[in-house]
């Protein structure tokens, strides 16, 4: 299979058709290679417009669809002078589109396999600027912030305010909030000690563990 061509076809016909404009963000999807991110099975379907299925089990995990992760980064902001902070890298496949764009990213990952499969990917492709490091998702990555970005690289249910209180004074999170077709993307952005918030688009990812909101009992 020439996996140049499909990728050349998943920007032209996936990415570039639902509104994404940003040049380095086109060009990191151009050049990272999709699929050495994917299980050996699923090199073939690396560029299909779906999610891929990276973890099975009661908590999968997935590489997101092109068009929305593209979007999210494009709604970010990122400029090659930003600190990134990448929550859930999964195989690290969104962490090399990040080190493209910004200076310099910390991926975090819950799942100790994952993230030796991301730590040996990355090495392997020359992606020197990214530190892959575990821990709980939702408690976030406090020892490097404050953070210039921090991207949730999956559906959430709510965002603990320790993830914004990472963020510096300008400093901006993006995630999908909410599941299943009813979820939107949001832009968080830190200024004056206060922090402001925007919906953008629709977009049905899958979820990322760790963050759903606690039950409260109803008498």
């Amino acid at each position: 299979m020439n996996f140049e061509a499909a990728r050349i076809k998943m920007v032209d016909n996936q990415i570039r058709t639902t509104d994404v404009t940003s040049h380095s963000v086109l060009s990191a999807f151009l050049s990272v290679p999709r699929e050495e991110f994917v299980p050996a099975k699923m090199k073939e379907l690396a560029y299909i417009d779906a999610d891929i299925e990276l973890v099975g089990g009661l908590e999968p995990r997935y590489l997101m669809e092109p068009s929305p992760l593209a979007k999210l980064l494009q709604l970010a902001g990122i400029s090659k002078s930003d600190v990134v902070l990448e929550i859930g890298c999964g195989t690290g496949y969104a962490s090399a589109l990040l080190s493209l764009i910004a200076g310099s990213v910390v991926a975090l990952e819950s799942d100790e396999g994952l993230a030796a499969t991301a730590t040996a990917t990355l090495a392997r492709l020359g992606y020197d600027n990214i530190a892959v490091v575990t821990g709980n998702l939702a408690e976030g990555y406090a020892a490097e912030s404050p953070y210039d970005v921090i991207f949730i690289n999956g559906a959430v249910e709510t965002i603990p305010a320790g993830l914004l209180e990472q963020l510096r004074d300008g400093g901006r999170l993006v995630a999908v909030e909410g599941f299943g077709n009813a979820s939107r993307a949001k832009l968080y952005v830190r200024g004056f000690g206060k922090i402001s918030e925007r919906s953008d688009f629709n977009a049905a990812v899958k979820p990322l563990p760790g963050f759903r909101r606690e039950r409260s009992f109803v008498f």
